[in-house]
């Protein structure tokens, strides 16, 4: 069982930046932060393997970047120039690698078997 602990969520305005922590009791191949804001599903952000090799979504690329600390266990994810439409709880989520080594369906919540309680960020305009 992989426990997985957030932190540095908070209320920032619009153009501001936050960075979140997630701390894993033991290192997991495949790792990601998900969100979800209210009466919305949750959407994967970004995902990262275990060589570092990251990846995210459309709506965040060139202001969330993901990286990991391999010898901490931790999970970053340092989101800047805020947008009110970032508005969610933020979860960290982990997942062993699949057969062959690799990170599947890596934005998929349903792939994570492995998830912290969330933190919440909020973004004013």
């Amino acid at each position: 069982q992989v426990r997985l602990v957030e932190s540095g969520g908070g209320s920032v305005q619009a153009g501001g930046s936050l960075k979140l922590s997630c701390v894993a009791s033991y290192s997991t191949y495949c790792m990601a932060w998900l969100r979800q804001a209210s009466a919305k599903a949750r959407e994967g952000v970004a995902a990262i393997d275990g060589s570092g090799n990251a990846a995210d979504v459309d709506s965040v690329k060139g202001r969330f970047t993901m990286s990991r600390d391999n010898a901490k266990n931790t999970l970053y994810l340092q989101m800047n120039n805020l947008e009110t439409e970032d508005t969610a709880m933020y979860y960290c989520a982990a997942e062993r690698a699949a057969a062959g080594g690799f990170c599947v369906r890596i934005f998929d919540e349903d792939n994570y078997t492995y998830w912290g309680r969330g933190t919440q960020v909020s973004v004013s305009s």
